[in-house]
């Protein structure tokens, strides 16, 4: 049974996903190669260029099944037996004539030498053997190599296989850390900012969707929702027993999908629905990695959010409010019906590609730590060596701290910040969920301020992070007074302690999920 899970929320800790040993399931059937072929070159040898260890192999398969020599060859083709032994150890590309004539002194075309399938089982495990014994895996462990040649045993190579493909899978569990998450989602975020956050490809893929189901203007509603399932071939269920680690599963044997029909969820049903839509449409297949995993869901959630807020329609409404100087979050999540928070995202994605204008955001959570991040305007976040932003403090003199306090949580707090690379104005709102209470901050630098409602504010702060004694630093006098009298026990977060997630979806229990689609397969 292949299956696709959406994990509830972005795991804050979470680990990468070990390898798996089988093909990969996902929207799309997987490639009929052998798994460690897909595994390790991820494409076909046409599209990914000549895989020198492939076609050596398979020119030695046809070389012996022809009956000839390595001498009998290099008189066909004009080359000397020492150049054919190379290629068919897989470390020398030939040129392209001799290609052609190697092809046509073996009987086949070029592109059975270049084709992805091997000649034979026997073929398969030794080009995976030679794969390995070439990869920085192998490489780190100093060990001698092994000649892959027809003269060793069989057992010999599966035994030797087994052991490389253990040992892989032992490694890539213990690099699949909190810190290799979040050096995954700082070079995500890298990305993204060199895009401006802004990807055509998606937004293509959106309205390419709304015009099949003739959608024309105004918020997108259930119906229309539901009309896009329906034209993608799903059924929709809500069911009450959803699994707790899911806030979706969709069931590509039957081509359902199954949500929740309880209210009080912290997620807009809509968008729930078409990120798991988005993931067929994208076709997706399942990560290899937690920077598969995280770059698929900042997918997804882009192309719900472009359905949602489709972009000439969004483009228009929000240079209308630039020419009139009015440029409000607020005003976008009421035209379009949809949350603050994918009203500030999708502000991210079409200020600066559409409007001219460097922004930042963030999700900060009332203990002043950063859940989400985006900037490309210079704003100084907080980030660990591994350049993630995620898990940090945010400076308790910035709007996204400073909201907290404000007694209106009816309106918008803005305010201008002197920070040490410029000044920004921001603005920002609470919003409470399950897991607490959270503020949602759209900032720009003070050269873009003009276009915005809330300019006139006159709230101002000054932070000198990450200078220590900005505000992570107690106070000197409080410090003198208390330093060696207090004695706090922190809040633990079981989160800290939970053993890391076994699947490819961070955070969601498998064997939860499959018993739920089981229970249901046959309703």
């Amino acid at each position: 049974m292949r299956i696709f899970t959406y994990s509830q929320e972005m795991p804050r800790s979470t680990s990468s996903a070990p390898a798996r040993t089988q093909p990969p399931a996902g929207w799309g059937r997987p490639t009929e190669q052998p798994a460690a072929v897909v595994r390790r070159t991820g494409t076909t040898a046409p599209e990914a260029g000549v895989d020198v260890i492939a076609l050596g192999r398979r020119v030695r398969h046809l070389r012996k099944a022809a009956g000839l020599t390595l001498d009998d060859l290099g008189a066909a083709v004009g080359a000397a037996a020492s150049q054919l032994s190379l290629i068919e150890n897989g470390k020398r590309e030939p040129k392209l004539s001799l290609l052609q004539q190697l092809a046509g002194a073996l009987g086949v075309g070029v592109d059975a030498l270049l084709g992805a399938e091997p000649p034979s089982r026997r073929a398969a495990l030794e080009i995976e053997l030679e794969r390995y014994q070439r990869s920085p895996l192998y490489e780190n462990l100093n060990l001698p190599k092994i000649r892959v040649s027809s003269r060793l045993p069989l057992d010999v190579l599966e035994s030797q296989l087994g052991l490389l493909r253990e040992l892989e899978r032992k490694m890539n569990e213990q690099v699949a850390t909190p810190e290799e998450a979040r050096r995954a989602n700082g070079e995500l975020r890298r990305m993204m900012r060199e895009r401006g956050n802004y990807f055509p490809e998606y937004e293509a893929e959106a309205q390419k969707v709304l015009a099949q189901v003739g959608y024309t203007s105004g918020p997108l509603s259930q119906h229309t929702i539901s009309d896009i399932a329906t034209h993608l071939g799903f059924t929709l269920y809500h069911v009450g027993d959803l699994p707790h680690s899911t806030r979706s599963v969709t069931d590509l044997k039957n081509r359902r999908i199954y949500l929740t029909h309880n209210q009080r969820s912290d997620h807009d049903p809509r968008s729930v629905l078409l990120q798991a839509l988005g993931h067929y449409v994208l076709g997706h297949e399942t990560p290899r990695s937690y920077g598969d995993f995280l770059a698929q869901r900042v997918a997804t959630n882009y192309f719900a959010a472009a359905l949602l807020l489709p972009e000439k329609a969004t483009v228009e409404f929000l240079q209308r409010a630039k020419a009139a100087k009015e440029i409000s979050v607020e005003d976008l999540r009421d035209s379009f019906a949809v949350s603050y928070e994918t009203a500030a995202h999708r502000f991210t994605n079409l200020a600066t590609q559409h409007l001219g204008l460097t922004t930042h955001f963030q999700k900060t959570h009332q203990s002043g730590i950063i859940y989400k991040a985006y900037e490309n305007d210079g704003v100084n976040f907080p980030m660990d060596h591994t350049g993630a932003i995620e898990g940090q403090p945010s400076c308790k003199a910035w709007t996204s701290r400073a909201v907290f306090d404000v007694p209106d949580k009816f309106s918008s707090y803005s305010q201008y910040t002197d920070t040490v690379t410029g000044t920004f104005w921001c603005t920002a709102r609470t919003e409470r969920s399950a897991s607490g209470e959270f503020s949602l901050s759209i900032g720009v630098p003070y050269q873009h301020v003009k276009w915005f409602r809330g300019r006139e504010t006159t709230a101002r702060a000054v932070s000198r992070c990450p200078d220590p004694d900005c505000c992570r630093r107690p106070p000197m006098e409080l410090s003198d007074h208390w330093a060696g009298y207090a004695w706090p026990s922190a809040r633990a977060h079981s989160h800290l302690l939970a053993a890391m997630p076994p699947g490819a979806f961070p955070g969601v229990d498998e064997t939860e999920v499959y018993s739920f689609l089981e229970a249901h397969s046959g309703a």
